[in-house]
């Protein structure tokens, strides 16, 4: 059902999982303190426990009661922040002995960030606790940009704010902070160029054990159907085949989805996910192929989503 963000702030409070909107994609949440609702994320999004989850907040300053802030970090943090707040940035920090080891899998670190949606931080403000909250998916499936995704792959969750389609449709970058600057866990809508502007790219080799960050797995994001990364002639049959292209449509095929036929790749990256969403709904389509984008900004991103929901197939 959809509701009010009263509602679904009970919800949290109580314990409940909520579907709500950011800037990225439709994410599940539940109360980040709370050990027993992070875990009805895990299960009824059917995620490894291995693979950690983001903790929202409604302003900067709530930093200081989740993680630890080492000499030194705290003027890096701040420069971000003012830069990148409210926005698709997760910053992976020591955490406090308040988050609970499920929301990171275990993990010494929490990745925290600030969403850039209305509804999403007066949900955090009216439920008054961060939120700890991954996509609003079945694990390893096509991310969620509209609150009917959400419907398709989690028919059972009963609490849905529907804030339209996000707007920039995918998962936020996330860098670690290490001494000598900023690393990237994973990539996203903000750019290592639009980072290097605030701190420089850091030379250390990052050091966890385990993901320090979701998304990191070789298969995810994956459609339904067979998704192939297009390099020459398909040896698929095209009239069964749907292709996903950046530009130009080509002839021939069941179903072709032109991400931004101006060629912007900041269009195609906030087009990719609904995309790939009505090729996988099209009956008359058994196999996609994906057309790859230039590695470039936040094309890199998106070769990245296209690289892992094509593994599995491989």
């Amino acid at each position: 059902m959809s509701a009010s963000i009263k509602q679904a702030a009970d919800i949290i409070r109580s314990g409940g999982l909520v579907a709500f909107p950011t800037e990225t994609v439709y994410g599940l949440g539940a109360n980040a303190l709370d050990s027993l609702a992070a875990a009805k994320i895990f299960e009824l999004k059917e995620r490894p426990a291995f693979d950690p989850l983001i903790v929202h907040i409604a302003d900067p300053e709530e930093i200081n009661g989740l993680a630890v802030i080492r000499p030194g970090l705290a003027q890096n943090i701040k420069a971000l922040a003012a830069k990148f707040w409210p926005g698709p940035l997760t910053i992976v920090l020591p955490k406090k002995a308040s988050v609970p080891d499920i929301v990171t899998a275990g993990l010494s670190t929490v990745g925290l960030r600030v969403p850039d949606n209305k509804i999403a931080l007066e949900l955090i403000r009216q439920s008054g606790c961060p939120l700890a909250a991954p996509s609003a998916n079945k694990f390893g499936r096509l991310s969620p940009t509209t609150a009917e995704h959400v419907r398709q792959q989690l028919p059972e969750l009963e609490c849905i704010l529907d804030g339209g389609s996000a707007k920039i449709g995918l998962e936020s970058t996330v860098i670690a902070l290490p001494k000598d600057g900023f690393a990237i866990l994973r990539q996203g809508a903000i750019t290592a160029e639009d980072l290097a502007k605030i701190l420089p790219v850091s030379r250390q080799p990052v050091k966890n054990n385990g993901l320090a960050s979701p998304g990191l797995l070789r298969s995810h994001y994956s459609p339904g159907k067979p998704l192939y990364l297009l390099g020459a002639e398909p040896p698929l049959d095209k009239s069964r085949t749907g292709c996903l292209v950046l530009q130009k449509a080509p002839a021939g095929f069941a179903r072709t989805e032109a991400l931004s036929p101006q060629g912007d790749l900041r269009a195609a990256a906030a087009n990719l996910f609904s995309a790939l969403h009505r090729l996988e709904a099209d009956r008359a389509v058994e196999y996609i192929v994906a057309e790859p984008v230039p590695e470039e900004g936040i094309g890199l991103a998106i070769m990245d989503k296209l690289r892992k929901a094509s593994f599995r197939w491989k």
